[in-house]
């Protein structure tokens, strides 16, 4: 008997621990449920100081304050709003689409377009060796609104046509994880602030199940979307609109031709006809030293000429291809403003409609320099309704290429003129061609990532190298010269010599051995073939045109062979 109630002792145990252990459970479930999702609870600041600036999204700065105005730091500005915009030692400049805006350093007069303007204090301040501008200015120059939130005094600076929607935080039972605003798009990151039920709030964009919302005070996080109601998208309008683009645009396809006039200019009545091309760009203006003097070798007969024969007059200047030079003139704002005054003066006299810029052999680190010439220059051109091209080589490295800033560059000009040639140049230490089609679709292919097709023209070239091949004192040695398209027919002409397409260069090619020296001589000819193959491959990649060097180097046959080109442009 006693051990029966020993066994039921022992089985009143085992249930009671058995019932404590499962009532244990069910209230760690219980409790579990209670406090899911096991959202942080680390705070962190969305700002630490007043007057931080908010743009694009992001906090970038501190604003500095001198009574009523507010100033933004100038890299603010870089980074944020307007990456062109230049800062010397003595002033800033900023170029918009019709406006050279100069404004000097700590002083009250600035400049548009070269007109002295006043303003009541300083709009560009040296700050603890920081450049700030005012705020208010800078409203009126770009398209942003700004303004300073009540609360947390936020900077908050936002662009023209940028778009977000109205919402608002539901007025529901929401456990507070919930109403909380995070850093990142899920409840274990920490959290920035506490909304509201019932708060309107705007909606930037959406990841995964989260919305990135912004207070009124301009405190942005994350938070679940089934927690907001979504209404309807609003566009920002400034009341500074973005200026018009003067970008000149022909309405047909490009064939500009090169007269490369280096003491005199051709007597008009010795120029030959020329069919297909409608542009002519003469060698005319030169950088002649570091004060900005631009040497002028125009000719009103040459214009004259041109206009007679339905020709456009897009006049070349050059930075005489002397890299230091070019620093030198180029680095400040005076000197730049004192050549570009000067081409506009010549573009004037001699009526003509539009300005070549080929600046070439340029230390890399200077690039900047060039770019923002050419986007102060392209300002005061488009005002006066002339045409702005800029010639560029294929992306390489060294002097002759890295320092082009090839996208910018693009963004202002009207057209940008490749110069595909010289894939073997005068000094090469091999042989080859000048340009082989190959070199010329590979290079174009690369560079088309950085400039619109539409702005592209592909230069060609008029000359070929005659290339000699001998033994100099027991040593190999290559030496070639540039010969017109009538010298190299001659000279295959003297030695009886026919020329084969070389597919490798998608060329015709000639080669000869002279029987008294053993001298290897070889050239790739430009000629009809080439010549269609590059309008062709002009053509196909949707360019702006073709432009030849030069107008001395060619023969009857490439007129004719390049006017095929406005066809094969028509036809694709």
């Amino acid at each position: 008997m006693a051990t029966i109630e020993v066994k039921t002792n022992n089985n009143r145990k085992k249930k009671m621990i058995l019932g404590i252990v499962v009532l244990f459970i069910l209230c760690t479930i219980g409790l579990l449920i209670y406090l899911y999702p096991f959202a942080s609870s680390e705070k962190e600041s969305f700002v630490d100081k007043e007057y931080s600036i908010l743009l694009n999204g992001k906090i970038q700065d501190q604003a500095m304050v001198e009574g009523k105005n507010i100033y933004i730091p100038i890299k603010v500005v870089e980074n944020g709003i307007d990456d062109s915009i230049f800062a010397e030692k003595q002033s800033v400049i900023i170029t918009t689409n019709r406006k050279v805006i100069q404004i000097p350093i700590n002083k009250e007069t600035y400049f548009i377009n070269q007109k002295p303007f006043h303003a009541p204090q300083p709009i560009i301040k040296n700050m603890n060796n920081r450049l700030f501008i005012d705020l208010k200015t800078l409203t009126t120059i770009y398209p942003i609104q700004a303004k300073v939130t009540k609360h947390k005094k936020i900077v908050w600076i936002e662009k023209n046509n940028s778009t977000y929607y109205n919402g608002k935080v539901i007025d529901k039972k929401i456990k507070k994880p919930y109403l909380k605003l995070r850093t990142a798009p899920d409840l274990q990151s920490p959290y920035v602030s506490v909304v509201k039920k019932g708060e309107n709030i705007r909606i930037e964009k959406q990841k995964e199940d989260f919305y990135f919302i912004r207070t009124k005070e301009g405190i942005g996080g994350y938070i679940k979307k089934n927690y907001i109601d979504k209404y309807k998208q609003v566009r920002i309008a400034t009341k500074t609109r973005p200026e018009k683009k003067l970008n000149l645009q022909m309405n047909v396809p490009i064939h500009l031709t090169w007269e490369a006039v280096y003491t005199k200019n051709p007597d008009p009545a010795n120029l030959p006809t020329m069919p297909g091309v409608n542009v002519v760009s003469p060698t005319w203006f030169e950088l002649k030293n570091n004060h900005g003097d631009v040497t002028n070798l125009a000719s009103v007969d040459y214009v004259k000429w041109a206009k007679k024969n339905g020709y456009h007059v897009w006049a070349l200047f050059s930075n005489s291809f002397d890299p230091e030079l070019t620093k030198v003139a180029l680095s400040n704002y005076e000197t730049r403003t004192k050549i570009i005054n000067q081409l506009r003066s010549y573009m004037k006299t001699y009526q003509l409609d539009g300005l070549n810029i080929d600046i070439e052999n340029v230390n890399p680190k200077d690039g900047p320099l060039i770019t923002q010439f050419v986007r102060e220059a392209a300002v005061y051109l488009h005002n006066d309704h002339k045409y702005v091209s800029m010639d560029i080589t294929f992306v390489a490295d060294g002097n002759w290429s890295e320092f082009y800033e090839r996208e910018k560059l693009s963004s202002v000009v009207d057209y940008m003129i490749v110069m595909a040639y010289d894939e073997h140049w005068g000094g090469a230490p091999t042989a080859g061609s000048v340009a082989s089609l190959p070199w010329v679709e590979s290079n174009l292919k690369q560079l088309l990532n950085e400039v619109p097709n539409e702005k592209l023209i592909l230069g060609v070239p008029f000359f070929t190298r005659l290339w000699k091949e001998e033994m100099k004192d027991g040593k190999p040695s290559v030496s070639s010269k540039a010969l017109s398209m009538d010298q190299a027919n001659a000279w295959m002409k003297e030695r009886k010599l026919t020329a084969t397409e070389d597919a490798d260069s998608g060329q015709n090619y000639v080669e000869y051995t002279d029987a008294k020296t053993n001298a290897v001589y070889k050239m790739w000819l430009e000629d009809k073939l080439s010549l269609n193959k590059r309008a062709n491959l002009a053509a196909n990649y949707k360019l702006a045109g073709i432009a030849s060097w030069s107008r001395y180097f060619a023969d009857k046959s490439a007129w004719l062979a390049l006017q095929s080109s406005l066809s094969a442009f028509k036809n694709k």
